[in-house]
């Protein structure tokens, strides 16, 4: 059985394969197959969302199933109860799980209990995702990843910007970080990954120069509202605008993970100019975890 619980635990096979599947299910949206016809799916929600929320639902309806939501107040994990007593009920009345939580433990628990298709819809850990949506539109703007550089900027140690460094350690394509030293990623973790194409830099205009992709996400994520007056100020030199986007490749675009903060990690100006961009990014949201739903599945094309 398949599971989508992180980009770390995934083969760049895998990965082409999902985005590939996602541009075709984009170009044949009515031709979706009803590969879950007579299925029920739980989407399991302890954090806000409206991008991943609203492509599930969509998706796995396209799809042929249905689809049952629990927020963290609807269900007993709310009131404490173990994952791994939540997944075993489950796993006994629905057919697959998507999880948007915090720990990324929760989500292995679940998949190793319930004995479902389980996907990682967002934890601190990871947001898998939303970067096989970003690799769909890099593919469709830029024709793929392969001699790209992708640059990131703000909290570098965040679900988005990790998820995005097992990409391209994966993938190959050249990654920057740009962020202040206290939110880059620990020593730990880059020893982890174990490759070269993926660097810090703690000077923004230097992550940027020569740049395809400039992307950001949101400084202060969920979980992290206390934070927040001094990480806007840390992150300032961070913020993508038109003097930073100098830096970057001719004809580079911007992207944005989405809820963008007009004036804190991107200018209106900026995020204007790019919008087509930004929000053809959120829209592959859709394609992209119809994608994940059929791979899980064992397919790889709409004919396969």
């Amino acid at each position: 059985m398949k599971h989508l619980l992180s980009i770390e635990a995934l083969s760049a096979q895998d990965i082409t394969d999902m985005v590939n599947l996602g541009v075709e299910l984009k170009k044949h949206r009515n031709q979706t197959p009803k590969v879950l016809d007579g299925q029920v799916w739980a989407l399991i929600f302890n954090k806000s969302s409206t991008r991943t929320r609203v492509s599930f639902e969509v998706g796995i309806r396209e799809l042929g199933g249905d689809v049952i939501f629990l927020s963290g107040a609807d269900s007993q994990i709310g009131r404490g109860e173990p994952v791994k007593d939540t997944a075993r009920v489950l796993g006994r009345m629905v057919h697959g799980a998507v999880i948007r939580t915090y720990a990324q433990s929760d989500v292995e628990e679940f998949a190793e209990f319930s004995k479902l298709p389980t996907i990682n819809a967002l934890t601190d850990e990871e947001h898998p995702c939303q970067i096989l949506a970003d690799l769909q539109l890099m593919k469709e703007r830029l024709g793929g990843w392969k001699g790209k550089k992708v640059c990131f900027l703000g909290d570098g140690d965040c679900n988005v910007a990790k998820s995005w460094m097992w990409a391209a350690a994966r993938l190959g394509f050249e990654l920057t970080i740009g962020a202040p030293k206290e939110f880059q990623p620990p020593q730990t973790f880059m020893d982890k990954l174990g490759v070269d194409n993926v660097k810090l830099f703690d000077d923004p205009s230097q992550a940027v120069d020569g740049a395809d992709v400039v992307y950001t996400d949101v400084w202060v994520s969920m979980g992290k509202e206390e934070e927040s007056a001094g990480r806007i100020q840390t992150m300032q030199p961070y913020q993508i605008n038109p003097g930073l986007m100098q830096h970057a490749a001719p004809g580079a675009i911007v992207m944005h993970c989405l809820p963008a903060y007009r004036g804190k990690e991107i200018t209106a100006e900026v995020l204007e100019e790019h919008a087509e961009v930004i929000f053809s990014e959120a829209e592959n949201r859709l394609h992209a975890q119809k994608a994940v739903i059929l791979w899980m599945l064992g397919h790889t094309s709409l004919l396969g």
